[in-house]
């Protein structure tokens, strides 16, 4: 049995290559997501106008420090 992930105010969605078709910039490492690469879009529910796009693996990393009561990064 999985547990969901605690609930920390976004909402993610998984980007699948075929439907990237647009470059954007991860705020998790700074460098480009090409058209073409899978990627997670994270909305925060109180400001969905602040969506960003992260790398997969960033995203992971990210959620990891929040886990981990680090300071996250700024949406």
């Amino acid at each position: 049995m999985t547990w969901p992930p605690p609930d920390d105010g976004v909402d993610v969605r998984h980007i699948q290559p075929y439907e990237a078709v647009k470059a954007y910039r991860c705020p998790g490492c700074d460098h480009e997501i090409p058209p073409g690469l899978g990627h997670e879009v994270v909305v925060p529910r109180s400001e969905p106008d602040r969506r960003r796009h992260w790398h997969t693996g960033c995203w992971f990393k990210e959620q990891r420090r929040r886990a981990r009561g680090e300071n996250p990064r700024a949406f």
